[in-house]
């Protein structure tokens, strides 16, 4: 009877690890394919009331600034931007600001 016990919970054990182990391995490859790419970026901060965009040098692409707050200090100024870029919803997330030198 012992033995039976014994088998019936490792069986168990097996039975639930492994949809569970099956289920982890996806979510963390799609986490890694959704994290974005952080850019060092050159260009001008623009505002239209609340809503600041960030305009960049290289090709005068308009980005929507997911965190406004970081570049309301430099509305209007040249700068340089350390951003996670997300083209497909054509915004960026800004980690740092640095005034350009011209």
């Amino acid at each position: 009877m012992k033995k039976l016990t014994v088998l019936a919970v490792a069986l168990s054990v097996a039975t639930i690890g492994m949809p569970v182990a099956a289920l982890g391995q996806p979510q963390e490859m799609k986490q890694e394919e959704q994290k974005p790419k952080l850019m060092d970026i050159k260009g001008t901060v623009k505002a239209d009331g609340d809503k600041v965009t960030f305009v960049a040098d290289s090709d005068g692409k308009s980005w929507n600034v997911v965190n406004p707050e970081t570049l309301k200090d430099h509305v209007g100024h040249h700068v340089q931007l350390s951003a996670h870029v997300y083209a497909d919803k054509g915004e960026i997330h800004v980690m740092k600001v640095s005034m350009v030198k011209e």
